[in-house]
């Protein structure tokens, strides 16, 4: 038998209890969630054994997303996926030090034909371990995420008018139940590009090796 998988089983139908581990949930769904709030669940775990990455289920509790990184923590490329595979985010850390940035890019795809990533925005570390984020062509930042600490689960992410866009929290269930410090429940507000903060997600979690 295999005891690691049934290990991640439970753990999944722990995080999501919507039978999350059988529903899939296609690359097309985050546009038709657009215009509401949502809640998603990050579970700081990727679905593959021995994998570095992340998960992140929808509102139903589907697998929607997933990082698979096979490389060390914090790798220099990831990608960011829809549950069957497809890229829709590429990742790549760039520079050193004080200088080190990560690039986003967004993937398309044409009659299954992964086409050249175009550059979407990019993000810094900033001072009081926070960082920001400026769009690719943009004048400056739009968005700053208060908190990048590996010590820290909780987060917001802010538009250039101080308000919150998008927070992250420690999971807690219907029965008030909070979750370990992997569970995160992502918040985003409805008027804005949820896969933009689901990215941002991702690079926090790459900036403080937590994926």
């Amino acid at each position: 038998r295999d005891t690691k998988a049934e290990q991640s089983l439970w753990s999944m139908a722990k995080i999501q209890p919507l039978a999350a581990a059988a529903s899939l949930c296609s690359s097309d769904d985050h546009r038709s969630q657009q215009g509401r709030q949502l809640a998603y669940t990050v579970w700081m775990k990727s679905l593959v054994f021995n994998g570095n990455g992340c998960t992140v289920y929808d509102p139903d509790g589907a697998v929607a997303f997933r990082v698979d990184n096979y490389g060390c923590r914090g790798g220099r490329e990831v990608f960011f996926m829809d549950r069957q595979g497809n890229a829709l985010i590429r990742i790549r850390r760039k520079g050193f030090g004080m200088f080190r940035r990560w690039e986003v890019c967004r993937c398309a795809h044409n009659g299954g034909q992964e086409e050249e990533a175009t550059p979407w925005f990019t993000v810094r570390r900033a001072e009081k371990g926070g960082a920001t984020m400026a769009m690719h062509g943009g004048a400056g930042t739009c968005y700053t995420i208060d908190g990048c600490s590996a010590r820290k689960s909780e987060y917001r992410v802010r538009g250039v008018d101080g308000a919150v866009v998008a927070e992250v929290a420690r999971k807690q269930t219907a029965a008030g139940v909070v979750l370990g410090e992997d569970v995160l429940t992502l918040k985003v507000a409805p008027e804005v590009d949820h896969l933009l903060f689901l990215g941002l997600v991702v690079v926090r979690g790459l900036i403080n090796r937590s994926l």
